[in-house]
C-alpha cells in the first residue's frame, strides 16, 4: 500500500490583509479521493487550503492558505510519501507586493499587477526520487486535452487528469486520464464520489504496483 499525498482545495493570493485572489474551489473531489484511497488500505496526507467541507477523519490534514504555503507543506512531506495526486486549484497569479491593512476604496478604481506563483506539481516532481509518482488535475474549457498533454510534459507526471470548468464546486464530474506518452488510458463519468474509487483503483494499476522510472520534468530557465 501507498502513503499518498494529495493536495486539495483553493488558495488565496492576498492583494492586501482584507482582501484576497482564489476560485471556486471546494475540496469535494480531493475529498472522495481520500475517502477512495483509505477504503483501498492507502495512507493519505492532504494539503488543503481554505474549504467548507470535512475530510474523512483517518486522513491526516494539513492546512494552508497561499500557494506558497501549499508549496512549502508539500515539499515537508514529500520525503514521506509514495506518490502525489494534485487534485487543488491553487491561484497561478498573485499581487506582486501585498498591501498592508486596507487599501481604500477610490471612484476611479484599482489597477492590480500580478505574477505567477510557483507551480506546485512540477517543482514537487523535479524534487522527488523517479519512484515517487505524480498524478495532475488539469481543469480546462470543454475538457480539451491540448493544454492538458503540454501540462504533463512540462510538469514531468505520469499521468493527467482532464476536466471541464463545470466540475468546479459540484457534485459530479466526467474525466479523460493520458498518460505521459499521451495515450488516453480511460474516462469515467458519474459522482465525485464513483469517479474518485475509478481514479484510486486506475492509478493503483498505473502508479503504485508497477516499477516505473518517471520522468524529470525540465528545469525551469533561471
Amino acid at each position: 500500500m501507498a502513503r499518498i499525498l494529495l493536495t486539495a482545495g483553493p488558495t488565496r493570493a492576498y492583494i492586501d490583509d482584507v482582501r484576497y485572489l482564489t476560485n471556486g474551489s471546494s475540496g469535494k473531489m480531493a475529498a472522495a479521493l481520500a475517502r477512495g484511497a483509505i477504503a483501498a488500505g492507502h495512507e493519505v496526507v492532504i494539503v488543503s487550503g481554505p474549504v467548507g467541507i470535512v475530510y474523512p477523519p483517518k486522513a491526516e490534514v494539513i492546512p494552508v492558505v497561499t500557494t506558497r504555503d501549499m508549496l512549502a507543506a508539500s515539499l515537508a512531506q514529500l520525503p514521506r510519501i509514495d506518490g502525489v495526486i494534485a487534485a487543488a486549484a491553487p491561484c497561478d497569479f498573485e499581487p506582486t507586493a501585498r498591501k498592508p491593512g486596507k487599501i481604500p476604496r477610490k471612484g476611479n478604481g484599482l489597477t492590480l499587477q500580478l505574477e505567477p506563483t510557483p507551480d506546485i506539481i512540477a517543482t514537487l516532481a523535479r524534487r522527488a526520487t523517479r519512484r515517487q509518482w505524480m498524478v495532475a488535475f488539469a481543469l480546462e474549457p470543454g475538457a480539451d486535452p491540448a493544454r492538458a498533454l503540454e501540462k504533463i510534459d512540462a510538469k514531468g507526471c505520469d499521468l493527467i487528469v482532464v476536466n471541464d470548468l463545470t466540475a468546479v464546486n459540484a457534485g459530479t464530474t466526467a474525466v479523460t486520464v493520458y498518460d505521459a506518452s499521451h495515450a488516453r488510458v480511460g474516462e469515467k463519468r458519474g459522482t465525485k464520489t464513483a469517479v474518485a474509487a475509478w481514479l484510486v483503483r486506475l492509478i493503483g494499476i498505473r502508479c503504485t504496483t508497477l516499477p516505473h522510472r518517471r520522468r524529470q520534468p525540465p528545469t525551469p530557465p533561471a
